[in-house]
């Protein structure tokens, strides 16, 4: 599935992954490739992104390593929306 995060400030990620795990405000849920539709908000915690991930040197600083082949983004807030194997997240 295609993931995007976007801040404020800039595009942070743009590419496949296999799965996200996110803190919605009833929990932490995660999608998979097919995952029915579905919009959120966000409340403070960590996206957790599994797959081969490649991140921009510019942005690269703002995440950290997970355990098996994930990556992690702290945020504050924010919005997801994932329709038709597409995820974007506005995180703050």
């Amino acid at each position: 599935m295609h993931l995007e995060i976007v801040s404020p400030e800039a595009t942070l990620f743009k590419g496949e992954v296999t799965s996200v795990t996110v803190p919605g405000v009833n929990g932490d849920f995660e999608m998979l490739n097919n995952h029915a539709p579905v919009v959120s908000l966000l409340k403070e915690g960590t996206v957790k992104i599994a797959g081969n991930i490649v991140l921009d040197k510019e942005v690269a600083d703002r995440f950290t390593s997970g355990d098996k082949n994930t990556t992690l983004l702290k945020i504050n807030s924010g919005t997801l929306e994932m329709n038709g194997n597409k995820v974007i997240i506005l995180a703050d």
